[in-house]
């Protein structure tokens, strides 16, 4: 435990917010920005060393986020260059200057997050693989290439919004679907019939089987989707000026 604790503060220390003399940009360095693309985002297991529960860096202390679903904040961002190249960030990985990568103090490593410059606009998509800036104000460190994307380099930092992607396929949830159910029936003629005097008013329906059991099966007879509430409201009155009743709306995932 004892060990455990000391390469964590080693990996922590050797992030990009401690620094101990002056970071700089690579010289003469050719970089074809149009061939860096962004971070792919996909679903990786946290970092067994860059997410403790809580650390201190010069006399704070911050708690890292146990999720980052739904995370979003505003600040200014900088970044860092040659000094930290090649160095293991708080991850455990080597950190790489011409990489899409990032620093954040408490978003749980690794994340992915789309980084807006507010100023100009330009978007960028970054892995957080480390830890930082423990400077006041700031959000997120960039690493050098990542910067120069969002041009902010030449300034140092730059104000920007940034936003977590999340890749988690186990909580992505099915957007919610408005049908207009005109009727549900255990005998699937009965369900063709309603079916026909739809599209015999030129309305078109589908049916949607639903297996209740081995034995039972349910036929849905549905008009849609539709984009919002309203419009299947107004479907249902027209189902009426035809003798249709019993209508209701419906919002489900699809089942």
């Amino acid at each position: 435990m004892k060990n455990f604790a000391l390469l964590l503060l080693v990996l922590l220390f050797s992030a990009c917010g401690i620094v101990s003399n002056r970071d700089s940009a690579p010289r003469n360095a050719k970089i074809d920005l149009n061939a860096i693309s962004n971070a792919t985002p996909k679903d990786e297991p946290f970092s067994k060393y860059g997410n403790p529960a809580k650390y201190s860096v010069f006399g704070k202390t911050y708690y890292t986020l146990k999720s980052n679903h739904g995370f979003k904040q505003t600040g200014d961002a900088s970044w860092y260059g040659t000094k930290f190249h090649g160095r293991r960030t708080s991850s455990g990985e080597a950190y790489d200057m011409y990489a899409m990568t990032a620093a954040h103090k408490t978003l749980p490593l690794p994340s992915y997050v789309k980084v807006t410059n507010l100023d100009n606009n330009k978007q960028i998509v970054v892995k957080v693989n480390d830890r930082g800036p423990f400077h006041a104000g700031r959000i997120i460190d960039l690493s050098y290439v990542a910067a120069l994307k969002l041009d902010i380099v030449k300034n140092g930092t730059g104000r920007v919004e940034i936003e977590v992607i999340n890749t988690s396929s186990a909580k992505q949830v099915k957007a919610k679907q408005v049908f207009v159910q005109v009727g549900a029936f255990s005998d699937k003629e009965n369900a063709q019939q309603i079916h026909d005097k739809l599209a015999a008013a030129s309305i078109e329906s589908d049916i949607h089987k639903v297996i209740v059991n081995a034995k039972k099966h349910i036929y849905r007879v549905r008009i849609g989707p539709f984009d919002q509430h309203d419009e299947a409201g107004s479907m249902i009155k027209n189902l009426e000026d035809l003798g249709v009743g019993e209508a209701k709306v419906l919002s489900y995932n699809g089942e």
